[in-house]
């Protein structure tokens, strides 16, 4: 499984430089009550953005915070609205609130109400949990929490597979800061630039959609559960299989270049990616291309794909 490497930090920061010589893609960055210097601030939410660098928040006072309940919770969501809203965070985008220590299967019920209690400020699909294995895998299977950020502390080892990121690491050196490595295993774990979700769609996404997919008017309805949710209406839909489709895409676009390098020009590109927005593979295309041409040039035509791809 690909995953993105990130680093979390907290008074301690690394240079974006030192960060960019690593190839960190994340970091999560702190909300709180501190103010000796803790939190992500807009200045440096914006100097990330503006390197290539995106963040995700998590929000954290005391370690046992989330023990405080449904009040604790509605309370620190609106907090942590409120000063991630203040960094540029988009507002599609999740929170992650801290369960900072070995919480036992007796607490989960509090620690569930403390959930709830921000889920009635952001909504449950955008509240997440950074804790250790039982925490997070009795948040996922109660269905109170939308995204997971596991740390290998009070795990045993074990990784909960629904876990957005995992922190694998800690107390790592960079640029002279104590940092702690983590990966992110899903494209979306709720990172964020300054004004910029990653899961929003452009007018030229859209405008790709509907005319290799489907519009917007007969996109699918999601089966089963509540039609009215808003994460089911159907530009998320469309974003989700856009999202889904970009590797392909670019594969499409490769085929047709080298195709296009062997002196067939006539390729209809919108043909082939039209077919593989539909669940064709890439590379299946590439072979029904080449077998058209010729046997001879079959080699040729997959290896410019590949090295394209690989590039």
């Amino acid at each position: 499984m690909a995953t993105t490497f990130g680093l979390d930090y907290a008074w301690s920061k690394p240079s974006v430089s030192a960060m960019q010589s690593l190839n960190v893609k994340f970091v999560c960055r702190y909300l709180s009550y501190d103010t000796s210097g803790k939190n992500l601030t807009k200045a440096e939410a914006q100097a990330l953005s503006n390197a290539g660098i995106w963040c995700v928040v998590v929000w954290e006072t005391t370690a046992n915070r989330a023990l405080s309940g449904r009040s604790g919770g509605r309370d620190d969501a609106l907090s942590a609205q409120h000063q991630a809203t203040a960094c540029g965070m988009p507002d599609d985008r999740p929170i992650y609130f801290a369960v900072d220590f070995d919480a036992t299967a007796a607490q989960q019920d509090t620690i569930h109400a403390y959930i709830d209690g921000a889920a009635s400020v952001l909504g449950r699909d955008r509240v997440g949990m950074y804790a250790g294995y039982g925490p997070i895998r009795r948040a996922f299977d109660a269905g109170k929490i939308a995204f997971g950020w596991q740390t290998y502390a009070w795990s045993g080892g074990k990784w909960d597979a629904r876990a957005q990121i995992q922190q694998y690491r800690n107390g790592v050196t960079v640029g002279g800061a104590d940092c702690d490595y983590d990966r992110a295993m899903y494209s979306d774990y709720g990172q964020w630039k300054v004004g910029e979700s990653p899961m929003a769609l452009s007018t030229e996404d859209l405008e790709n959609i509907r005319k290799y997919v489907w519009s917007t008017d007969t996109a699918p309805a999601p089966t089963g559960g509540n039609p009215d949710n808003p994460t089911w209406l159907h530009v998320n839909i469309l974003r989700d299989a856009y999202t889904a489709a970009a590797t392909a895409r670019d594969g499409i676009k490769a085929v047709a270049a080298a195709v296009a390098a062997l002196g067939q020009p006539d390729v209809d590109e919108s043909a082939i990616v039209a077919g593989v927005l539909a669940g064709l593979d890439p590379e299946a295309f590439a072979a029904a291309v080449a077998e058209h041409l010729g046997t001879s040039q079959a080699t040729a035509v997959l290896d410019a794909l590949r090295a394209r791809l690989e590039s």
